[in-house]
C-alpha cells in the first residue's frame, strides 16, 4: 500500500520539475511511512511513498524492468502476483524483487496496456515505457483505490490524494460548480470530477494513456447484466461459499500482522469465521460501539461482535467512540481530500486507528450489501406492488397525511420505521430510476433551487449515467449495477482508503474480488431477495458458519449517530460553522434555506442528518483547503465550541 505522485510532460521540448515531488511526498507521508522512491527523465517524473506489506526487504519503488526502460509505482496489492509470475517467468521473463507489483511491468511487456484484464485486485498504478515515451495509468474494477489527476497543455500530473496535486503551484483551488451539485445531492462527489475544479478521478475499471501528447481513457472491465436461471439455490449457495473463502484465503497473504474489522453483522462476521477457518493463530479482530451520547445504545453493535469473536475464538478488542470525536473532524476531512456526508469516515477512522496499534493490514466485509442485495431500499419493489393494492385515496388522503404527523428520525426505532415509510410513501408512484433516486439524494432537486444560490446546471448526473449503462436485468439487478458504479466507489470506498490510510494500515474487501462481484451479479433476484429476507442467498450460503443469531438480526450502518448528537451534544458546533455570518461569508448558500433545515432537525419534524452533515462537513473542508486554516488550528476552535 502507497500513495503514488507524479508528472509526465504532453509536449516536446518541457522537463517536468523532479522537486516538485518533494512536496508531493510530504503531504503523502501517512500513505507511505516506511520508505520513498522517485524516479525521473527527461519527460518524466514520479515517486511514491511505501507502506510495506510485501516483499519488505526488495520490494522499494518504483520497480524497474530488465533493461530499465520500464518504470512502475503502484498503490495498493496485486492477489494473483504469484500465479501471474509463474507464468511469466515461464515465458522467460525474469524478476528482480518479490514484490506483486514487478508483475504489473511483464504483464505491459506481454499486453501492453492490456495488461490490467490480468490483474486481481486493488490497485492505482503507473507505468512510464520510456522508448514510447508513454504513461499508463490504471485503477482497479471497483474503484478501491483512488487515482487523481489534473493537465494543462503542457503536463499532466497525478496522485492517489488531491492534496499531492494542489502542491503543485499552478493548480488553483477553486471548486467545481458541477461536483458541488452532485455532493449536495449525494453526499459524495462523482468518480470522473473532484470537489476541486480542474483536477478530475480516473474511474474504476478505467485505463489511461498518454502519448504524443493526447490522453486516451478506455473502461476495460463492467459487470455482468444477465441473471442465471440454470442454477437451483443450493448450488448458488455452494458456488459463493467457495468464491467467497477463496477470495479471503487470497486476501491473507501479507508479510506483516493482519487482522479484521468486526462489527457483528453479517459481511464482516463472514470475513472473520473464514479467516479463522484458515489461520494457525487466532484472528485479531477490532469493533467499534457507543456508550454514552445521544443513540448510542441504538447504533452499540459490541454484544454481536463479541459472540462472532467468542464462536471464532478471536484476539478481540473495542473502542468506545463518544461525541467529542467531532473534534478529529478537520484532521479527517483534510484526509479526505473532499468532503462526504456519511459519518462512517470517523468510525472507519477510529477502528483504523485503533486497529494500526497492532497490524499493519485489515480485511472488511464493505461490498456485500451492493452485492447481495443488503439495504432497506432494495424493498422498495417488495412493498410497492403490496402497497398499490390499496386504494387511491386511502394511500393519498390517510396514510401519507398520516405518515408526514409522525416525528422522524434515525436513532430509535419507532422514528427510524417512520422516517422511512414517509420516504416510501412519497415515492410510491414514481417509475424505478426516479423512486430510487428519492431514496439516495440527500438535497433533491426543489431544495437545492432553495439552497443555491446559483442556478443549477440541469445535466446529467452520476445517478443518471448509472442507470443509462445498468438498462438489462430485472429491476433489483439494475439498482444493485447502480449502486457499484455509483455509492460503492464514490463514498464507501473512498472513504475506507482515505481514512485506513490516514492510520497507516492497508484495507483489503475480498467481497469486493471482481471474480465474486461477476458471480454475484449473475444470481437472480429472487435469490438474493427472498420476500422480505435481504441477502437471502448469503444466508443460505453461511448456513452452518455463522449461527442464526448473527445471520437473522436486525441491520446496523457503520457510521455514528451524528444525527442525535447534531441535536444535543454537537449542537453548538453545528450552529457555530453554520451561522448565518459562517454562511454568508461562503457564498454558496441562502441562509434561510439553512435556518429552516437546522429548525426542523433540532424539532425532530424531519430528519435532516444526511443535509446538515452534508453541509458541516463542507464547511468544514471549505475552511482547511479554500481558507488555508491548519487542521490543528480548527480543531482547538471547534473544541472551544463544542464545551
Amino acid at each position: 500500500m502507497c500513495g503514488i505522485y507524479g508528472i509526465v510532460s504532453l509536449r516536446a521540448g518541457h522537463t517536468p520539475d523532479p522537486a516538485l515531488l518533494d512536496g508531493m511526498a510530504a503531504v503523502t507521508h501517512h500513505r507511505g511511512p516506511d520508505d520513498e522512491g522517485a524516479y525521473s527523465d527527461a519527460s518524466i517524473a514520479m515517486g511514491m511513498r511505501r507502506l510495506s506489506i510485501i516483499d519488505l526487504n526488495t520490494g522499494h519503488q518504483p520497480i524497474a524492468n530488465e533493461d530499465e526502460t520500464l518504470w512502475v509505482i503502484c498503490n495498493g496489492e496485486v492477489y494473483n502476483f504469484r500465479e501471474l509470475r509463474a507464468d511469466l517467468e515461464g515465458r522467460g521473463h525474469r524478476f528482480r524483487t518479490g514484490s506483486d507489483s514487478e508483475v504489473i511491468l511483464h504483464l505491459y511487456e506481454e499486453y501492453g496496456a492490456d495488461c490490467v484484464d490480468h490483474m486481481e485486485g486493488m490497485f492505482g498504478f503507473a507505468l512510464w515505457d520510456a522508448p514510447r515515451q508513454r504513461m499508463v495509468l490504471g485503477r482497479d474494477r471497483l474503484g478501491i483505490k483512488v487515482l487523481y489527476y489534473w493537465r494543462d497543455a503542457d503536463r499532466l500530473i497525478f496522485a492517489s490524494e488531491a492534496k499531492a496535486i494542489l502542491t503543485v503551484p499552478e493548480v488553483v483551488r477553486t471548486i467545481d460548480p458541477v461536483a458541488l451539485e452532485e455532493y449536495l445531492t449525494f453526499g459524495y462527489t462523482p468518480s470522473d470530477r473532484s470537489i476541486f475544479a480542474g483536477i478530475a478521478k480516473l474511474p474504476p475499471a478505467c485505463v489511461m494513456v498518454c502519448e504524443g501528447g493526447t490522453v486516451d481513457v478506455r473502461t476495460y472491465w463492467q459487470t455482468p447484466s444477465e441473471a442465471d436461471e440454470s442454477l437451483t439455490e443450493g448450488q448458488w449457495a455452494e458456488q459463493v461459499l467457495a468464491k467467497i473463502e477463496s477470495a479471503v484465503v487470497s486476501q491473507m497473504v501479507s508479510d506483516v500482522p493482519l487482522g479484521a474489522f468486526l462489527s457483528g453483522g453479517i459481511d464482516s462476521s463472514c470475513i472473520v469465521a473464514l479467516m479463522a477457518r484458515h489461520s494457525t493463530h487466532p484472528v485479531r479482530t477490532y469493533s467499534i460501539g457507543f456508550d454514552t451520547g445521544s443513540a448510542g445504545a441504538f447504533y452499540n453493535e459490541l454484544p454481536y461482535a463479541r459472540e462472532v469473536a467468542e464462536l471464532c475464538e478471536t484476539a478481540h478488542k473495542e473502542i468506545l467512540v463518544r461525541p467529542d470525536v467531532a473534534q478529529l473532524l478537520p484532521k479527517l476531512l483534510w484526509h479526505m481530500d473532499e468532503p462526504v456526508s456519511d459519518s462512517a469516515f470517523v468510525t472507519t477512522y477510529l477502528v483504523s486507528e485503533f486497529a494500526r496499534q497492532d497490524v499493519t493490514v485489515i480485511l472488511s466485509g464493505v461490498g456485500g450489501d451492493e452485492l447481495f442485495g443488503g439495504y432497506f431500499r432494495y424493498l422498495g419493489e417488495h412493498y410497492v406492488e403490496r402497497y398499490h393494492r390499496l386504494p387511491g385515496w386511502l394511500r393519498r388522503r390517510l396514510i401519507a397525511p398520516l405518515l408526514r404527523l409522525l416525528p422522524a428520525d434515525r436513532h430509535s426505532p419507532l422514528a427510524n420505521w417512520a422516517r422511512l415509510a414517509r420516504g416510501f410513501a412519497e415515492s410510491s408512484d414514481l417509475p424505478l430510476d426516479a423512486r430510487y433516486r428519492s431514496y439516495m439524494e440527500v438535497f433533491g432537486p426543489e431544495s437545492l433551487d432553495r439552497l443555491l444560490k446559483a442556478r443549477r446546471s440541469g445535466d446529467a448526473d452520476t445517478l443518471d449515467k448509472a442507470f443509462a449503462v445498468a438498462t438489462e436485468g430485472d429491476g433489483l439487478n439494475r439498482l444493485l449495477q447502480v449502486d457499484l458504479l455509483t455509492q460503492m466507489p464514490n463514498d464507501l470506498l473512498m472513504l475506507t482508503d482515505k481514512m485506513t490510510m490516514a492510520a497507516s494500515i492497508e484495507c483489503r474487501v475480498p467481497l469486493l474480488n471482481h471474480e465474486l462481484v461477476e458471480l454475484g451479479a449473475r444470481i437472480p433476484a429472487d435469490h438474493r431477495i427472498r420476500g422480505r429476507d435481504l441477502k437471502h442467498i448469503l444466508k443460505a450460503a453461511l448456513k452452518g458458519v455463522l449461527p442464526d443469531s448473527i445471520l437473522y438480526r436486525k441491520k446496523r450502518g457503520f457510521g455514528a449517530p451524528m444525527g442525535a448528537w447534531l441535536k444535543a451534544e454537537l449542537a453548538p458546533l453545528m450552529d457555530h460553522m453554520l451561522s448565518r455570518e459562517s454562511v454568508d461569508r461562503r457564498g454558496l448558500f441562502e441562509w434561510s434555506e439553512i435556518e429552516r433545515t437546522m429548525a426542523l432537525h433540532k424539532a425532530r419534524r424531519e430528519d435532516h442528518t444526511d443535509h446538515l452533515l452534508s453541509l458541516l462537513n463542507l464547511e468544514i473542508w471549505a475552511r482547511l483547503y479554500l481558507d488555508d486554516q491548519a487542521p490543528d488550528d480548527l480543531a482547538r476552535e471547534l473544541a472551544g465550541v463544542a464545551r
